[in-house]
């Protein structure tokens, strides 16, 4: 059970740079804490993301760099907190496998084979992947230990919610976000000119890697499908005009602002499961206030760690 919680929950953060380090030579660039950043896990993070990002070939080459040292430090800053939480810290076999199942599967391959090839081709070793999954499965279930207990959701009110909006059709879209903070609201119109700006000139996907706090970042912003029902009114009320390609204006929600860009919306003809309904309602739930609790941990680690450039 906490296992699968985990996997809803799973995604990953990625973050910036310049573009002298991608040399031949293997130069040691930052220092946090014990962990090392050298110009190779620039250069082999470079890769992995273009991996799992089709559409960043379109950015320029010192833009992926940014996004690539971004990604780097913040997996260096979830392993010393892993590491200071957990003895021996390991994630069991299966459940990685579904972890690499999800995300093979989000980008168009079919099996893990085909994932490996894919993978290769793309001058990314498939070891260092799974390493990267496995310490933001630990991180995920580092959030769910400590914050698991703060989970406030009212089953009666989201039950309610299902019978409710029980239509014959049920509406689903298929989405991305970017979820971004500002210190001082006068700020906004400016923020949202800028990441908006990055939509329209090299995509969402790329806007969501550069801006977005959102665990679901690393690709692109993607979220799965997700019907009408599992929507709160504001978000509702934003998307409702939209059409396939279109981007809302910044959503208020707890934490910062919100931009939803809808990718697909299908119609389906449904009889309600209300039960099935509830988990998947839950579910959304539980993950939205998880992302809450672990965007603020990481933000509250991060400035008690010494990041060096050396």
């Amino acid at each position: 059970m906490l296992k699968n919680k985990i996997l809803i929950f799973l995604t990953l953060v990625f973050f910036s740079y310049n573009t002298n380090i991608l040399s031949l030579e293997n130069k040691i660039l930052l220092k946090i804490e014990n962990q090392i950043i050298t110009s190779l896990d620039i250069d082999n993070e470079y890769k992995y993301l273009i991996a799992l990002n089709q559409n960043l070939k379109n950015s320029t080459k010192e833009d992926i760099i940014k996004l690539s040292k971004r990604s780097i430090i913040q997996e260096k800053i979830k392993r010393i907190e892993i590491e200071k939480n957990f003895n021996n810290p390991k994630i069991p076999q299966e459940f990685l496998e579904q972890i690499i199942k999800s995300i093979y599967s989000r980008i168009g391959m079919n099996n893990l084979n085909e994932f490996k090839e894919y993978l290769k081709i793309n001058n990314v070793n498939f070891e260092d992947v799974k390493k990267k999954l496995e310490i933001e499965a630990l991180w995920n279930e580092l959030i769910l230990i400590k914050f698991s207990s703060k989970i406030k959701i009212n089953e009666e009110n989201l039950k309610d919610k299902i019978q409710k909006d029980n239509n014959k059709y049920l509406k689903s879209y298929l989405l991305s976000e970017i979820l971004f903070e500002i210190s001082n609201l006068k700020d906004l119109d400016k923020k949202f000119i800028e990441i908006s700006d990055a939509i329209k000139d090299k995509g969402f996907d790329f806007a969501a890697l550069k801006f977005s706090l959102s665990q679901t970042s690393n690709l692109g912003g993607k979220l799965d499908w997700i019907n009408e029902n599992s929507l709160n009114k504001n978000i509702k009320e934003a998307i409702k005009n939209l059409k396939i390609d279109d981007f809302t204006k910044p959503i208020v929600v707890p934490g910062g602002f919100l931009i939803l860009q809808i990718n697909d919306i299908k119609k389906t003809k449904i009889e309600v499961n209300v039960e099935k309904e509830l988990k998947k309602l839950v579910n959304f739930e539980r993950n939205n206030q998880l992302n809450q609790h672990s965007k603020i941990y990481f933000n509250k680690i991060k400035k008690n760690l010494e990041i060096n450039e050396l």
